[in-house]
């Protein structure tokens, strides 16, 4: 009899944890993202490419080579959120431009690209090296690639283009500066688009760098500016010729079609079905904190 009511006990038990475990578990919503950083700005003069903002994603290939990341669960709330602005090309005098802003959703982050100039800075994808052999700065893991180098050669300096998510920036060789590593391609909106490719180099004499796939400003006199919400890097100057300005970043998550998220009021965002679920674009946040609330 003993044995008996410890099984009874043991069924009621396991009756009662699955009633509680149950609502819990169901409540867990499935989110597939792509998050890009905002591009770095190019240098001045003679200068290396800004590289591409970090690109994270748990649909398809991730930036810097890495595979997709693991799948991704939220509970119903509210969660912050930040599309990085591109970092500002180098104007003026010589140096580096500046890093783009990271863009953030909730706990997830991408790093801004870094900007190029003399030594690229690392970021994202890192930012090119001017001439002179001068070197990129390394990318994120996981996030991007390197910049390219600069090299030493007279009446020309040609600089490294800036680091892409998808592939390094190209050195600088004899008469031609490099060009900006190629973005990643992601079909996660319906529709395939390539986003955080780096900028060109600039050069004294020669052949200018020009931007990689995914919206990398080309180099030049004055630097082509990186594409707004590809996360692309600025083109770097050539002889005192200022860098292009990175581009903004980019939001992207889908939601089962059941779910719903509604956005804080300084959020531009669209919002489409594809398939058995709504795809939300954020294009812009203000320099205010923004969130999505995701019910």
């Amino acid at each position: 009899m003993a044995v008996t009511s410890m099984a009874n006990s043991s069924i009621r038990d396991f009756q009662k944890f699955n009633s509680m475990a149950e609502p819990y578990i169901s409540s867990l919503i499935s989110v597939q993202y792509l998050i890009v950083g905002g591009g770095g700005g190019g240098g001045f003069g003679n200068a290396g490419g800004g590289g591409g903002g970090g690109y994270r994603t748990n649909v398809g290939t991730s930036g810097g080579g890495a595979a997709s990341e693991a799948a991704f669960s939220l509970t119903p709330g509210v969660y912050s959120i930040l599309v990085g602005g591109g970092g500002a090309g180098r104007s003026g005098s010589g140096g580096n431009g500046t890093n783009g802003v990271a863009t953030t959703f909730g706990s997830l982050s991408s790093a801004g690209g870094g900007g190029g100039g003399f030594n690229g800075n690392v970021g994202g994808s890192g930012g090119g090296g001017g001439g002179g052999n001068n070197p990129g700065g390394a990318g994120t893991t996981g996030q991007g690639f390197a910049g390219g180098n600069g090299l030493e050669q007279s009446g020309a300096n040609p600089a490294g283009g800036g680091g892409g998510a998808g592939a390094v920036g190209v050195n600088g060789a004899t008469n031609n500066a490099g060009n900006g590593g190629a973005g990643v391609s992601s079909s996660i909106t319906g529709s395939a688009v390539t986003r955080a490719g780096g900028g060109g180099g600039g050069t004294q004499g020669g052949s200018a760098g020009s931007g990689g796939a995914g919206g990398g400003g080309n180099g030049g006199g004055t630097g082509g500016a990186g594409t707004t919400n590809l996360g692309g890097g600025g083109g770097g100057g050539g002889s005192s010729g200022n860098g292009g300005n990175g581009g903004s970043g980019i939001i992207i998550f889908t939601l089962p079609s059941a779910k719903t998220a509604t956005f804080s009021g300084g959020v531009t965002q669209t919002s489409a079905t594809v398939g058995v679920s709504t795809v939300y674009t954020v294009t812009a946040t203000s320099t205010t904190s923004e969130t999505v609330t995701i019910s």
